[in-house]
C-alpha cells in the first residue's frame, strides 16, 4: 500500500507539518501551495494563477497540472475525464491514476471559517478572495469527490477534518471514503502509529 497526501487549502491543515508529511509519502497540492511547498504535484485550474505558476518558471521544473497549458512552459494538461474539475479533486484523481492506494485529505475544510467567512490559508493574497469575503460554495468539489472515490473503488481516500471543517452527508455512504479528526492524525504522524 502507498500513502499519499492531497492538500486543499484549507485552515485546517496549517497545523500540519509537510516535512513530516513527505517522509510518509508525496505531496500534491493546489493553486498557491507552491509559494511556500514544491509538492510532488501542483494543479491550478482557476486561469490567473494557473498562468502565473506558469510564468514564474515554476512548471519548466515541477509538475504541474491545468486545464489550459501555456506553450512551452513545461505544465500538463489535466487528463481528459477531470478536465472540468476543480483543483483538489483533480490533485486527488492524480493521486489515485499515479497509483497511490491511500489517499489522506488535509485542507478540504469545505466550510466557512469559524467567523462564518472564505476559508482557505491564502486569504487575502494575490488571486485569493479577501478573509473577509463570503465562504465558497463547495458542492461542486463535493460532487467531484464522490465520483472520484467511485471511479477508484480499491483506493481508500481519508479526509482529515480539524475545527474549520464541515461534516459532509455525501462521503458518510462511501465505502472506500473515511474521516479522521486531525488531532489524531497528527498523533499518528508523530508516533508513527497506523497511517
Amino acid at each position: 500500500m502507498t500513502i499519499a497526501f492531497v492538500l486543499g487549502n484549507g485552515q485546517s491543515r496549517a497545523s500540519v507539518d509537510l516535512v513530516q508529511l513527505q517522509q510518509l509519502g508525496p505531496i500534491y497540492g493546489c493553486n498557491g501551495l507552491y509559494r511556500d511547498w514544491q509538492p510532488h504535484c501542483l494543479v491550478a485550474t482557476d486561469r490567473p494563477i494557473a498562468e502565473a505558476i506558469q510564468r514564474s518558471g515554476y512548471s519548466k521544473k515541477n509538475r504541474f497540472y491545468t486545464r489550459r497549458p501555456l506553450p512551452d512552459l513545461g505544465a500538463q494538461v489535466v487528463p481528459r475525464k477531470y478536465h472540468g474539475n476543480s483543483s483538489g479533486p483533480i490533485a486527488c484523481a492524480l493521486a489515485a491514476l499515479d497509483g497511490h492506494s491511500k489517499m489522506y485529505l488535509l485542507g478540504f475544510d469545505m466550510g466557512p471559517s469559524p467567523s462564518n467567512r472564505f476559508n482557505n490559508v491564502y486569504a487575502g493574497t494575490e488571486f485569493y478572495k479577501a478573509p473577509d469575503a463570503a465562504p465558497t460554495f463547495t458542492g461542486n468539489w463535493i460532487r467531484q469527490l464522490v465520483t472520484i472515490a467511485g471511479d477508484f473503488p480499491t483506493a481508500q481516500f481519508i479526509r482529515v477534518c480539524g475545527p474549520t471543517s464541515a461534516e459532509i452527508k455525501e462521503f458518510k455512504n462511501i465505502a472506500n471514503f473515511d474521516t479522521i479528526d486531525i488531532k489524531l492524525f497528527r498523533h499518528r504522524l508523530d508516533t508513527n502509529d497506523g497511517l
